[in-house]
């Protein structure tokens, strides 16, 4: 059944509306002594910080796109980097606007300039999202070891079950394993052309079982992962009042960080409050935790617009000689 525009309308709006109210949010719930001292903190955030942890998030994305090459490679015989760094980056742009639409972007795009299909690229990217969640787990389990008190209340007040979210994982798999089997069998025509789709796709996802390469995209990941932590750690040298933050208390901020990542527009608005709620847990003051979380929010919100931008304008110049398939 197609989509009402209302639908298509509200998955745009809505995400980014709730991004707006965290804003809103954030400036009701200080004093106007606060918010000037959140201002003054980001003013004098000393930019050297700042400027490494964009550097180092720029390089994580690149990390990125070299590692898509590998699941690619099983599917098309010479990826180029790239045209997988432009797509990285392009649906890292879109994600901004719409959340998630970066992901079928990203597929779109590279598929136009190559030879593989959109389902078998798409599929690459969902085994890559699968990756990631298994990681951001490995993450919260260390965290557990090294701060364990800490982690479980904010993962309590916040109702952040990450074992529900595990299970619904493995629910999910195996429920497109079995509808996956029962299509195969059918002779309905809408179902054999659903079937050739969800077969590309299959194929896609399969790619991570065909690596020739296996320990490097084992050491591609870790180091993607490793970026990202260590562009959040530099951060707390870069505001006052934070530079004395554990790296468990800095841990449990990531995991904060990540999770409003997902449910804002880049994570606009709730990154700031979700990393300054917990920071207050180890004696930071919320002055000083909302600065830590906007100066890193915009840092790596800019690198994502001026990247992604470039990308979005060289990808078509690049494959100028390449024929479309959309």
């Amino acid at each position: 059944m197609a989509k009402s525009p209302m639908t298509k309308w509200l998955k745009i709006i809505a995400p980014l509306a709730l991004g707006i109210f965290f804003v809103w949010y954030s400036f009701q719930g200080t004093t106007a002594e606060e918010r000037e001292n959140i201002w003054i903190n980001i003013k004098n955030a000393d930019l050297i910080w700042v400027l490494l942890s964009m550097v180092m998030g720029l390089l994580s994305h690149v990390i990125r796109a070299n590692r898509w090459i590998l699941l690619l490679r099983p599917l098309e015989e010479k990826p180029k980097l790239y045209n997988t760094f432009f797509t990285v980056m392009f649906g890292y742009l879109a994600n901004l606007g719409i959340p998630r639409s970066g992901e079928i972007l990203r597929g779109a795009s590279y598929s136009s300039y190559t030879s593989i299909n959109f389902q078998q690229s798409f599929g690459t990217i969902i085994t890559e999202r699968i990756v990631d969640l298994i990681m951001i787990l490995i993450i919260i389990g260390f965290t557990f070891l090294i701060q364990a008190d800490e982690l479980a209340y904010y993962l309590e007040i916040n109702d952040i079950n990450p074992l529900y979210t595990f299970g619904l994982l493995v629910i999910l798999i195996l429920g497109l394993f079995f509808t996956f089997k029962i299509i195969k069998r059918s002779d309905n025509k809408i179902i054999k052309k659903l079937n050739v789709f969800l077969s590309g796709l299959t194929q896609g996802i399969k790619s991570v079982f065909q690596l020739q390469q296996k320990w490097s995209f084992i050491f591609q990941t870790i180091s993607i992962w490793l970026l990202y932590v260590a562009m959040f750690w530099i951060i707390k040298f870069a505001i006052t009042g934070t530079n004395d933050l554990s790296f468990g208390a800095i841990m449990i901020g990531f995991i904060a960080g990540s999770f409003a990542m997902s449910i804002t527009n880049g994570g606009i608005g709730l990154y700031p409050l979700a990393i300054a709620s917990v920071y207050e847990l180890f004696g930071v003051s919320i002055e000083n935790g909302q600065a830590f979380g906007w100066v890193l929010w915009t840092a790596q919100t800019l690198v994502v617009l001026i990247a992604g931008s470039i990308s979005a304008i060289l990808l078509p110049i690049v494959n100028k000689n390449n024929s479309l398939e959309v």
